[in-house]
C-alpha cells in the first residue's frame, strides 16, 4: 500500500506549475466541448423530431439517452482511471467521442443518430471522470474548490450556455452545424493533449470483474431506462415496469457484490462516508432539477410561447452568462467558508426560481422567464461543483476515482430521469387538463413541472439546513 501511495504522489510532485495549468488547459477545452453537447440538443429537439419524423418522447432521447449511456460508463471509468496510463486513457475518450460526431453528422436515419450520442456520452465520461480526478489529485486542498469551480465552466456552464449557441446555429445553418462545430473543438484539444499530456494518476493492479461489469450496465440502464420510459408507456407497462424492477434487483446484487470482492469494481463502501453520501444524494436532486428545466425552456418558449429556436438561445443566454460567472466564485467561497452556507443559499435561490416559474403564464412577458433562469443558473453554478468537491474530499486521495465516478454516475442517471421525469408530467398534466384549460392546458402543465421542481429545491434546503454540518471533519475510508 505504501509503494501504491508513492507512486501516486510521485507523478503529481513531479509536475512544475507551467505544466500543470497546461494540463489543466486541456481538460477546461475537450470538458467545455464535449459537455455541450449533453444540452445542446435540447434546443434542437423540435427539429429533430421533424427530420426523423419521429415522436417528441422518443426524440427526447437524444438528451436523456446521452445522460443513461454516461451513467452506465461512469462505474466503469472508475476502473479505467486507475488501470491504463493517464495520457493514453485521456486521449482515448477524445478519439471516441470524434468517431460518435461523425456518426451524428453523417447520420440517415435516428438509430444512427443514437448510435453517435452514445459514442459521444461514452467519451465525455471518460473525459469528465479522469478531469476530475486529475484536479482533486494534482491540486493542493486549499486550491481544489477553486479550480474545480473554475472547471465548472466546462461541466456546468457549457451545458447551460449551450442551447443558446446550439439556437443561433441552427436557425443559421441547420441541426447538424452543432457537431461540426464540436468537432472542431475536440481536433484541436486533441492535438493539444498529444502535446502537454503526462501520466498523472496512479496505476493499480486490478482485474476487469465481467461480472460487475454486466451487473453495472444492467443496474444503471435499467433504472433509466425504465423511468424514462414510463412518460411514453407508463408505470404499469412493460416497457418500463420491467427495465425498472431489473435494474433495481441488480442493483443490489452489484452493490452486494462490490462489498465482498477484495478489490470491488467500484468502491460503493465510500457511501458509508456521511459527507459523501450527503453530496451523493444533493448532487443527484441538483442534477434531476437542472435537466429537467434545462429540457422545459426551449420547450417554453417554441412549443408553448410559439418562438423560434434562436428565441430560445437568446431567453436562455443571460443565465449562462450568469453560471459562467458563478461558477468559478463558488469554488473560491467553498475554499474560503466550507460547503454549508453556500449550500443553503444556493438551494434557496433554487427554490425561488422554480416558483416563479410555476406562476408564468401565456401573456408573461418573455424577459420575465429569462430573468427567473438566470436565478436559477445562479444557483446551479453556486451548488454543482462545490457539492462534487466536498464529497470526494470526504474519501482518501486513492478512493477519489471511485467517489468521483460513483458521485458522477449517479447525478447524471438522475438527469437523464428529470428530462423525462418533468416532459413526462407536462404532457400528462396538459392532456388531462384540457378540458378545464383549453388552449392554456400546456402551460399548465409547464407550471405543474416547475412547482415538482420547486419541491425538489426544497428537499435540497432542508438537507443543507439539517444534514450538512458546519465543519466537514468525516473519517477518510
Amino acid at each position: 500500500m505504501k509503494n501504491n501511495n508513492n507512486n501516486q504522489q510521485s507523478p503529481s510532485a513531479s509536475l512544475s506549475n507551467q505544466k500543470r495549468t497546461l494540463i489543466f488547459i486541456c481538460l477546461v477545452v475537450s470538458g467545455i466541448a464535449s459537455s455541450t453537447l449533453s444540452t445542446a440538443m435540447t434546443t434542437a429537439l423540435p427539429n429533430v423530431v421533424e427530420y426523423f419524423h419521429v415522436s417528441t418522447a422518443v426524440g427526447q432521447w437524444v438528451t436523456s439517452g446521452y445522460s443513461l449511456a454516461m451513467g452506465v460508463v461512469m462505474p466503469l471509468t472508475a476502473f479505467l482511471i486507475t488501470r491504463f496510463p493517464t495520457k493514453r486513457l485521456y486521449l482515448s475518450g477524445i478519439g471516441l467521442f470524434i468517431a460518435g460526431l461523425l456518426f451524428s453528422i453523417f447520420s440517415g436515419n435516428f438509430s444512427l443518430m443514437m448510435t453517435g450520442r452514445i459514442m459521444q456520452a461514452c467519451g465525455n465520461g471518460i473525459l469528465m471522470s479522469a478531469a476530475q480526478v486529475i484536479i482533486l489529485t494534482v491540486y493542493p486542498v486549499e486550491k481544489k474548490g477553486t479550480m474545480m469551480g473554475t472547471y465548472g465552466l466546462a461541466t456546468t456552464a457549457a451545458p447551460i450556455v449551450a442551447p443558446t449557441i446550439a439556437g443561433l446555429l441552427i436557425d443559421a445553418f441547420g441541426w447538424k452545424s452543432i457537431f461540426y462545430v464540436v468537432l472542431v473543438i475536440m481536433m484541436i484539444s486533441f492535438i493539444l493533449s498529444c502535446a502537454v499530456f503526462e501520466n498523472v494518476l496512479e496505476i493499480q493492479k486490478k482485474k476487469f470483474d465481467v461480472i460487475s461489469f454486466v451487473e453495472s450496465i444492467f443496474a444503471f440502464g435499467g433504472i433509466t431506462l425504465g423511468i424514462g420510459n414510463i412518460s411514453s408507456f407508463g408505470l404499469i407497462s412493460l416497457q418500463a415496469g420491467a427495465p425498472l424492477l431489473i435494474g433495481i434487483i441488480v442493483c443490489f446484487f452489484f452493490m452486494l457484490r462490490q462489498c465482498r470482492l477484495p478489490k470491488p469494481f467500484l468502491d460503493v463502501k465510500i457511501l458509508g462516508t456521511y459527507d459523501y453520501a450527503v453530496s451523493v444524494i444533493s448532487s443527484m436532486i441538483l442534477y434531476l432539477v437542472m435537466m429537467g428545466s434545462s429540457v422545459m425552456m426551449p420547450l417554453y418558449v417554441q412549443s408553448v410561447m410559439g418562438y423560434s429556436a434562436v428565441t430560445s438561445g437568446l431567453v436562455t443566454l443571460p443565465g449562462s452568462l450568469a453560471t459562467t460567472i458563478v461558477s468559478p466564485f463558488a469554488g473560491r467561497l467553498y475554499d474560503k467558508m466550507g460547503i454549508k452556507k453556500l449550500f443553503m443559499a444556493g438551494s434557496a435561490i433554487l427554490i425561488v426560481s422554480n416558483l416563479g416559474m410555476f406562476f408564468l403564464t401565456a401573456s408573461t412577458p418573455l424577459w420575465t422567464a429569462a430573468i427567473l433562469n438566470v436565478i436559477r443558473n445562479i444557483s446551479i453554478g453556486s451548488l454543482m461543483m462545490p457539492l462534487l468537491t466536498w464529497g470526494t474530499s470526504s474519501v482518501s486521495i486513492r478512493k477519489v476515482a471511485d467517489a468521483s465516478s460513483l458521485l458522477t454516475s449517479f447525478r447524471t442517471i438522475s438527469g437523464s430521469i428529470g428530462s423525462a421525469l418533468f416532459v413526462g408530467i407536462m404532457t400528462a398534466v396538459s392532456a388531462s387538463s384540457a378540458a378545464v384549460y383549453g388552449d392554456n392546458a400546456l402551460i399548465h402543465g409547464m407550471n405543474v413541472s416547475f412547482l415538482w421542481m420547486a419541491i425538489g429545491a426544497l428537499i435540497l434546503f432542508l438537507i443543507s439546513l439539517f444534514c450538512v454540518r458546519e465543519k466537514q471533519n468525516s473519517p477518510r475510508i
